[in-house]
């Protein structure tokens, strides 16, 4: 034992000398890029990481610390600080053995929290009941959190935080009703709720994941239930559900129109894909693709493809139709080539698509009633020395009423910008010569008229025409002692065709018969003026004192001389003739009906007058500052027509008078125009047609027209009232937008607009002895019940059926963050209402697409 004991001594001094003998050792030096491995990691001390990788700040008015449960209590406004976070709370407790922060609320009597624990994290602000926090693992776990997210606010029973990146939320709800995130109101007036949320957050952009949400509106719950919802929120676009509208149509049921999909695609285009449903079957697919390039262009290619279903399958009032609209739309910045332009609004549709749509949209924009669709792609070319503008054009245009569309493709036209033939001597133009000038231009045209099954088929190609015309017109004009503008003008046309006609009588079947000959033919025209013009005024000065001060009437006369051959004799051989079928001989030009247009038959040396006027009023006014107002009585007032000296019978013409004028501040627009024929024409019992007699002086009503309208507004009959200064008191909430007099009645300005429009057209001709009369009244306007009930609407009532025709009602609330229309048409072929929920948020713009609707436009685009 002694020994063992002794022996074990013996060891331990050697070891030490030993080691106190290298220690004594000075080492060599090693070369800067050797290992120094003599020391094994066995010999390695391992220093223990500390709990805490900050100083921990704390501060409360009562502060308590349990050394032996490592335990530190904060009581009454405390605070904590650690790292870039800071806890506010009534009470924070914090475990320094399990690395655990809890903080708590104010509580109430009744143990309720009535303020809430504030963390502030990377300048973000969370507001909670409870809040956990993990110093080692960073997790936190938060109870009834309310956090804000860009222009919106979660607020969830309970939070999870992962990491900084990753929040786990359940029972959560998400909102962007200003009133609730900046607290004026303690309920939000909708909000989307989800059982299960994931909240993730990187350095540009944050955006929620959820699971199945639905939306509600003050407190109620919608039909409004996505299986899944991804709201990024970021600046930039994002894809996205697009939110239908709802309702029901008498032809097709119930429906949903506009639901689908947005998704951006690059930076330069973007795809959304709409879809409308109804429950009797009908279905309609809606593809747009926007895109833009900055500075340089920008447009759009969108379609409406679908199948109308009408009636009951097996019974005979049913119908399947089939339909379709492409359309496509560009448009080039200024900026990009002043050289060089390229346009295009193409815009093509089944013949029956306006009568069987599936859009709600033109029912509601009053598409339904186009009755032409026309497409158009334009490239222009300047030059920059060269005074020519090249004009390429393909077009299309489509009449719903006859099936029939017209091709113009390609065009061209070649133009001479106008230059004077002679210069001047002076550098001041003078005289007949110096002021002559020269437009010309030659245009190339392929046109075909078809129907819309022989659309790019071998029946379109034959019928195809091709033309081409040249214009030269020279004009010129001096001044005739002092008061008289003298000008001269020649009018030159070249025209080469592909087509020609040849028509002749075929006892056989009864009728004309019209062939077409194909090869190259044309014809020249020319025709001459001389034209005489002056202004006249004319002052009526009233006594002074008097309401009316003058009236001013200004007279612009002019008469002129027109020349032009009879390019219907034989010698041209434009015009030829054949025998009807009671053998009298009937003549007709070879180019009738042509693309070229055909040249005019008889001798032409007619003089012609237009007499131009204008009438203004002045009036004593207190409201203008000079104390006078000028009111226009005849804005223009024109007289004109011709006498033809070469015309064998009815040398007079048709005279016509149009007027233009305004009144009431230039509110009401009055239009007129009227025709009238100085020959008698006589109608003979039993016969609808009329003989124009040589019978002069009788000037029968051939024609009248009168357009008028006026737009009414709350403006016109009454100043407008500064609310924040007639009355003191102002509503908070929801009545912000209120203010209220003494004895708390609301007031706010309520606007409201009424435009009327007023339409009567006669018309009568030798032709028929039955006038056709048109007559309408349309409304259309709009009221603010209060800020934030509005009721729009338009109807047109027809004068001479006695029916409503297009009628609209709509009616939209705003609810502050979101707003409601409804939209109904109640008469017509289409009797359909349409519900529609959108969102106002910026910030949803993408994940819950919600475009204003606007359906006074004329025609907007699908």
């Amino acid at each position: 034992m002694v020994k063992t004991v002794s022996k074990n001594i013996l060891q331990i001094l050697i070891i030490l000398i030993f080691n106190n003998f290298l220690a004594q050792q000075t080492p060599e030096k090693l070369p800067e890029n050797a290992v120094n491995d003599t020391i094994s990691k066995k010999d390695t001390v391992v220093v223990k990481k500390e709990s805490l990788e900050d100083v921990l700040r704390t501060k409360a008015d009562v502060q308590r610390r349990d050394f032996q449960k490592k335990m530190i209590y904060l009581n009454k406004n405390a605070q904590v600080k650690y790292q870039d976070m800071q806890i506010d709370a009534d009470y924070i407790s914090i475990d320094e053995q399990k690395n655990i922060m809890y903080a708590r609320g104010k509580q109430d009597s009744l143990g309720r929290i009535i303020e809430p624990v504030i963390t502030t994290q990377a300048g973000k602000v969370y507001e909670t009941t409870e809040f956990q926090y993990n110093t080692k693992t960073r997790q936190a776990i938060a109870f009834n959190a309310r956090t804000e997210e860009n222009e919106g606010v979660i607020v969830a029973n309970k939070t999870k935080k992962y990491n900084d990146s990753v929040f786990a939320m359940k029972r959560a709800i998400y909102t962007t009703d200003d009133y609730f995130i900046k607290k004026k109101d303690t309920a939000a007036d909708y909000y989307l709720r989800a059982s299960n949320i994931k909240l993730v957050k990187t350095r540009n952009k944050s955006s929620i994941i959820s699971g199945p949400i639905q939306m509600y509106i003050e407190e109620v719950p919608t039909p409004l239930i996505m299986p899944f919802a991804i709201l990024p929120f970021s600046d930039k676009r994002s894809a996205g559900i697009l939110i239908p509208s709802f309702g029901e149509r008498q032809d097709v049921g119930f429906f949903l129109n506009g639901l689908g999909y947005y998704q951006p695609i690059g930076e330069h285009f973007d795809l959304k894909i709409l879809s409308d449903i109804y429950t009797k079957g009908s279905w309609n697919l809606r593809p747009e693709m926007n895109y833009i390039k900055k500075y340089r262009y920008s447009g759009n290619f969108s379609a409406d493809i679908g199948t109308m279903v009408r009636g009951i399958k097996g019974l005979d009032n049913y119908g399947k139709t089939g339909t379709y609209r492409i359309a496509w739309r560009h448009t080039q910045d200024t900026k990009a080539n002043p050289f060089l332009t390229f346009s295009a609004s193409v815009d093509v549709v089944s013949t029956k698509f306006y009568n069987n749509t599936l859009n709600n949209n033109y029912i509601l924009n009053q598409n339904v009633l186009n009755t032409q669709q026309n497409s158009t792609v334009t490239l222009t070319k300047r030059f920059l020395k060269l005074p020519v503008t090249i004009t390429g054009t393909a077009s299309y245009s489509q009449n719903f009423a006859t099936g029939l569309s017209d091709l113009r493709l390609p065009q061209m036209n070649i133009a001479i910008n106008q230059f004077y033939l002679f210069g001047s001597k002076t550098g001041v133009r003078s005289g007949l010569l110096e002021n002559l000038t020269v437009n010309t231009g030659i245009n190339l045209t392929n046109y075909v008229q078809t129907q819309e099954g022989e659309l790019f088929k071998a029946a379109m190609w034959d019928k195809m025409q091709t033309g081409l015309k040249n214009n030269i017109t020279l004009g010129t004009n001096t001044t005739v002692a002092k008061y008289f503008t003298f000008s001269l003008g020649a009018n030159v046309d070249n025209a080469l065709t592909t087509k020609t006609i040849d028509k002749f009588y075929d006892p056989i079947q009864n009728k004309v018969v019209t062939e077409t000959n194909k090869g190259v033919s044309g014809y020249s025209t020319f025709s001459t003026t001389a034209s005489l013009q002056t202004t006249l005024y004319g002052t009526k000065n009233f006594k002074k004192g008097s309401a009316i001060e003058a009236i001013r009437h200004m007279m612009t006369p002019s008469i002129g001389f027109t020349y032009s051959p009879d390019f219907g004799g034989s010698g041209f051989g434009y015009f030829r003739n054949y025998y009807d079928a009671n053998g009298a001989l009937t003549p007709y030009s070879i180019f009738e009906g042509g693309i070229i247009g055909s040249p005019t038959s008889g001798l032409v040396g007619a003089l012609g007058f237009n007499i131009g006027n204008n009438v203004e009023m002045k009036v004593r006014s207190k409201k203008d500052s000079t104390g006078v107002k000028k009111i226009k009585i005849f804005e223009s007032l024109n007289l004109s027509g011709n006498y033809n000296f070469a015309a064998k019978d009815h040398p007079f013409s048709i005279i016509t008078v149009n007027g233009q004028s305004s009144f009431f501040n230039n509110k009401l627009s009055v239009n007129t125009s009227l025709s009238l024929d100085p020959y008698r024409i006589i109608y003979i019992p039993g016969q609808e047609a009329g003989i124009r007699t040589e019978s002069f002086g009788h000037f029968s009503v051939q024609g009248f027209n009168v357009q008028m309208s006026y737009p009414l507004s709350s403006e016109i009959f009454g100043e407008k009232v500064d609310y924040s200064k007639k009355y003191s008191k102002k509503g908070e909430i929801r009545n912000e937008n209120y203010y209220f007099d003494d004895d708390n009645y609301a007031h706010f300005d309520q606007a409201w607009t009424l435009n009327v429009n007023a339409n009567y057209a006669y018309t009568r001709s030798s032709a028929s002895r039955t006038p056709t009369k048109l007559a309408s009244v349309g409304l259309d306007g709009s009221i603010k019940l209060t800020p934030y009930w509005n009721i729009n609407g338009s109807t047109h009532y027809d004068m001479v059926t006695r029916q409503l025709a297009y009628t609209r009602i709509g009616f939209s609330r705003d609810q502050r963050s979101f707003t409601i229309n409804f939209n109904w048409v109640p008469f017509g072929q289409y009797k359909v209402y349409d519900f529609f929920i959108g969102i106002k948020a910026n910030i949803l713009s993408d994940a819950l697409k919600y475009k204003d609707r606007s359906f006074t436009q004329p025609n907007a685009p699908f």
